[in-house]
């Protein structure tokens, strides 16, 4: 997959308008290709000195170890998403990354990240437009915790995910294939395993969405989003605000 087809460039697509330059810049970006099994960290927490990557297939989970040995998922990423881009710029992982599935990534060096958003100031902007809009998805997360009830909070996630791969061809209204276990649906959002299982089966005898042998289809789109009380403005899909 070339860098112009690949989900990296078409999520950055949804805010600027990319250049033959930023696209031969995007090129060399995706030059150091590796594959990651399943199950065996790429990150760990505290690790210095470690490189960026750009996920083009397969799922990954972001969390954070409690002195207990209980885990929270801080996030999913999925095929465009940058990973340990924080990392690189703090010198020092402040969470561990795990693949959820087997993954192809492109791992991005300090240096010639540092270099690429220096020649190419527009291409940096995009990616510090995903950055913001990752950090409004972990605003919406710390309020689903807080806040929303479980069928809220889990109705909310499954549509977020929708939007999140629908934005890189991934996804349709109609749903989307997913990897994730009920477990990590419950370190995700702060539920139980088994609270997990019961909510989902809530919102499949109601019609509104069903979630079964990894794939999450809507049964009633309008019906969940009215439950989660799904406003996707923080996830800006609207197109590009720089031609």
């Amino acid at each position: 997959m070339t860098a112009l087809h690949s989900p990296f460039a078409r999520k950055l697509g949804a805010f600027v308008a990319l250049s033959n330059v930023e696209f031969d810049v995007l090129e060399r970006l995706h030059s150091r290709r590796r594959v990651f099994p399943a199950g065996r960290d790429i990150m760990h927490e505290g690790q210095a000195n470690q490189s960026a990557y750009i996920l083009a297939s397969g799922w990954v989970c972001s969390y954070k170890l409690l002195p207990g040995g209980t885990r929270q998922i801080v996030d999913f990423q999925i095929p465009g998403d940058f990973l340990g881009l924080r990392s690189v710029l703090f010198r020092t992982a402040d969470h561990n990354i795990e693949p959820v599935t087997k993954i192809e990534a492109s791992e991005v060096l300090a240096a010639y990240l540092i270099n690429a958003f220096s020649t190419t100031p527009r291409l940096a902007a995009a990616v510090l437009w995903a950055a913001s809009r990752d950090e409004a998805m972990v605003v919406e997360h710390l309020v689903g915790i807080g806040r929303r009830d479980a069928r809220g909070r889990m109705a909310h996630f499954l549509l977020e995910l929708g939007a999140r791969l629908k934005l890189v061809g991934l996804a349709t209204r109609e749903g989307y294939a997913c990897p994730l276990s009920q477990y990590m649906l419950a370190d995700a959002l702060g539920l139980s395993a088994v609270h997990v299982n019961r909510v989902l089966r809530e919102l499949r005898e109601d019609g509104l969405v069903t979630f079964q042998q990894g794939q999450v289809t809507f049964d009633d789109f309008d019906g969940l989003v009215t439950v989660a009380e799904f406003d996707r403005h923080y996830l800006d899909h609207e197109g590009p605000l720089m031609k």
